[in-house]
């Protein structure tokens, strides 16, 4: 997964001809007119599909003192020292901090807060990485590169036509990524030239929308340049936004596309012995804890000190499990930090990452076992392709490759803002058997690094509103089990079965003038309907209240 938490705002797609993929949102607006608390509010006092979590602390929960429950989160990195966050991160309280001893014996020393698997054992960090697609095509290409079917050992066969196709996606994918960064480089340069020759008309530093309007020139040159920037501001793109994808490219071909680079070189671990458990650091702040910061904000950020936003669940610790690079997530990583996060008390764990291969699922699914047999929540997102994962996989995924699959698992799509057709986000995944729910997901304003917040998007962000909405129930009603919290949740969503929507991937199609195709909500996921935490409350007060 690439950790830039961005979408491809539609606008962009077409005028590019480029698939959805990630730009941040602009500082004058980063809500686009969404509630900056709106994922917490209610439908019927404030009229947005919200969870409740206001009205449920309001009128269930007021006054009640909660136990507390552990949320690990493995991811990119927290930024512990967040001034809406450090009340509120694990401490591992049978470890001395700094003094280079495991004094709990976990086989992690000073794991005081969590633990990086992608760090080395001399401090340094996994950064840029490559995507699994590319790992597996390094792989494969020693064996089966200019071969052709006929010179194939029937034993091979079926690996040499995965091979063929791992080697057709990768080089679209190398293909893909370069004429997109050489599109987005034009438009960087121009917004730059047109930026400064607007300047230089209005002699003024910064160039308005009112002032572009009245630019009349017979120098047709002069109009384009008025006219793209107009294009520009009339969406909210700043220059900053066109960088920020241009930097996302880069780092595609310099490290996702780099059949050269090998991380695990800084890790200093075997990486094909997964019996491996004991590896990288204890900095769980990593070079870029962005999207992780932003995870742990939307579950848990401090709800009574007046500062930045508030936290879906209100007496939670976050353990923090660093596994995520930019690029693809290993499968000896992730399932070491869910082993991690369960031996060290995690009640719930958020996983905001995902890929579209896993040849090691198998030590995956051994992990996830081993949290389920532990009584530990599992919630994932979905991902932001836009597509079917009944029909294309997205990992992990609580289908067990043996047969079986994961009961403590919620699998989690990204509902917009906006009511009607435009409801489910335009970049979420869904699917009528692989997509549990919809949670809030989009315009999600939460914490960033340096005690700053901004506004995501992403089933990033919608699987720890569900994961702190997890927590509440585990918290003020701790007899119930982590599949019973599961069973209440899909229970009590808001049901939308029957509502007419967009099926997701609508926004390039409308910006080209194209008919976007509608489906029913309920095609979107097995319950077919929203997280609703009050709803969910209020079930679980009538069933488990005292």
């Amino acid at each position: 997964m690439n950790i830039k938490q961005i979408i491809l705002p539609a606008f962009l797609a077409a005028a590019m001809g480029v698939s959805q993929t990630a730009l941040a949102q602009g500082e004058e607006d980063p809500l686009r007119g969404a509630k900056p608390n709106w994922y917490n509010l209610d439908k019927t006092q404030d009229g947005v599909y919200g969870i409740g979590a206001e009205r449920a602390y309001q009128e269930i929960l007021k006054g009640r003192q909660g136990k507390k429950v552990v949320v690990a989160v493995i991811d990119s990195g927290i930024d512990i020292g967040h001034e809406d966050l450090k009340n509120v991160i694990w401490v591992n309280k049978d470890e001395i901090e700094g003094n280079g001893k495991d004094d709990d014996n976990n086989g992690y020393v000073d794991d005081m807060h969590g633990w990086n698997f992608i760090g080395g054992p001399n401090g340094e960090h996994v950064s840029g990485e490559t995507l699994e697609l590319t790992r597996e095509y390094v792989k494969l290409k020693q064996k089966y590169a200019g071969k052709e079917e006929k010179e194939i050992s029937k034993k091979d066969r079926k690996e040499y036509q995965y091979f063929k196709e791992i080697e057709e996606k990768y080089q679209e994918g190398v293909t893909e990524a370069q004429q997109n960064y050489g599109a987005i480089s034009q438009m960087v340069e121009m917004y730059e030239r047109s930026d400064k020759l607007m300047q230089a008309y209005f002699g003024m530093e910064e160039v308005t929308m009112d002032s572009l309007q009245t630019v009349a020139s017979a120098d047709n040159r002069v109009m384009g340049m008025a006219q793209f920037l107009m294009s520009m501001k009339m969406n909210g793109y700043k220059l900053k936004d066109l960088e920020d994808y241009q930097e996302y490219l880069q780092n595609q071909l310099e490290f996702n596309y780099n059949t050269e680079l090998n991380t695990r070189e800084i890790v200093g671990d075997d990486y094909n012995d997964f019996s491996q458990r004991f590896y990288g650091n204890n900095d769980v702040y990593g070079p870029s804890a962005d999207h992780g910061t932003h995870v742990a904000g939307i579950i848990g950020a401090q709800r009574d000190n007046s500062l930045g936003m508030k936290g879906v669940a209100d007496n939670v610790e976050i353990m923090v499990v660093r596994a995520v690079p930019d690029g693809d997530e290993r499968d000896k990583d992730v399932a070491n930090a869910i082993r991690y996060a369960v031996d060290n008390g995690a009640q719930i764990i958020n996983m905001s990452f995902g890929k579209a291969y896993s040849p090691e699922k198998k030590i995956v699914d051994d992990a996830v076992k081993y949290a389920m047999s532990k009584g530990v929540l599992l919630v994932h997102a979905a991902g932001n392709d836009n597509k079917n994962t009944d029909k294309e996989t997205n990992f992990p995924l609580d289908k067990y490759d043996k047969g079986g699959y994961a009961k403590s698992w919620i699998e989690v799509g990204a509902l917009n803002w906006e009511d009607g057709k435009k409801m489910p986000a335009d970049f979420s995944n869904y699917a009528k058997k692989n997509v549990d729910l919809f949670a809030p997901g989009v315009d999600i304003y939460s914490t960033v690094p340096e005690s700053k917040y901004k506004a995501l998007n992403g089933t990033s962000m919608a699987s720890p509103v569900v994961a702190g909405a997890a927590a509440v129930l585990m918290s003020y009603y701790p007899e119930m089990t982590a599949a019973e919290v599961k069973k209440v949740l899909m229970r009590t969503v808001t049901p939308m079965k029957k509502e007419a929507v967009y099926l997701p991937g609508y926004k390039g199609k409308l910006a080209q003038g194209e008919t976007a195709e509608e489906v029913k909500f309920g095609d979107l996921s097995v319950s077919g309907g929203i997280l609703n935490l009050y709803e969910a409350v209020k079930y679980a007060e009538g069933k488990y209240g005292k």
